[in-house]
């Protein structure tokens, strides 16, 4: 493989699906927040009844394998008709919605530590929040690789259809170092932010 080649065709395919990783991802997030963030509160300030209720829920959300949701979502959602609409969805959301549940239930708990710390007059321990749900938005991006199994142009497909197109081992490994490169690096450039973040928050804490 020349190298020209890499730059003109691959990398911005590779950057096109890398976008499309982020956007399953954020979409997962925040609809993450939006269901966890209440089972945060209800767990913290509910009743016995309905703290019970609500960590039975989480608990189910936790262990809900991905791709058999997903696999759910494409198979027979898709199919199902309300009001006579049928409900469609794309293949990132299938995806993004298939990676709630994980999201939820990280939020949930990450919402009662940081009620309880909050509850104990301690609002930097409640901003542990935030490099926590840092830490799951980043393991939702690895996640979000699953779009690969149906058809969805991310950016495992795209080092993937490229590898299998290139007649050497090679020019194989050349592509796939340059996934490792700008699918890899970033990440692990935010993650090592995200932990200096928490360690910064927790070394203020003990100092506090």
């Amino acid at each position: 493989m020349k190298l020209a080649g890499i730059w003109a065709d691959y990398v911005p395919s590779l950057l096109a699906g890398m976008a499309t990783n982020f956007e399953i991802s954020i979409i997962a997030l925040l609809l993450g927040l939006l269901v966890g963030i209440p089972f945060a509160a209800l767990r913290f300030y509910g009743g016995r009844a309905s703290v019970a209720l609500a960590a039975i829920v989480v608990s189910l959300m936790r262990a809900a394998p991905t791709f058999v949701v997903m696999f759910f979502l494409l198979n027979v959602v898709r199919d199902v008709s309300l009001f006579g609409m049928k409900l469609t969805m794309s293949g990132v959301m299938t995806v993004a919605v298939s990676l709630v549940p994980y999201s939820a239930a990280y939020t949930a708990d990450a919402g009662v530590d940081a009620l309880r710390q909050w509850d104990r007059g301690s609002p930097l321990g409640a901003l542990l929040f935030l490099p926590n749900i840092t830490r799951a938005f980043f393991v939702i991006v690895m996640a979000s690789g699953a779009a690969a199994a149906i058809g969805v142009p991310e950016g495992i497909s795209v080092i993937l259809r490229e590898s299998a197109l290139l007649p050497t081992l090679g020019d194989r490994l050349v592509v796939f170092a340059v996934g490792i490169v700008l699918f890899g690096v970033p990440l692990q450039i935010g993650l090592a932010l995200m932990r200096w973040l928490q360690r910064e928050l927790g070394r203020r804490l003990v100092g506090a």
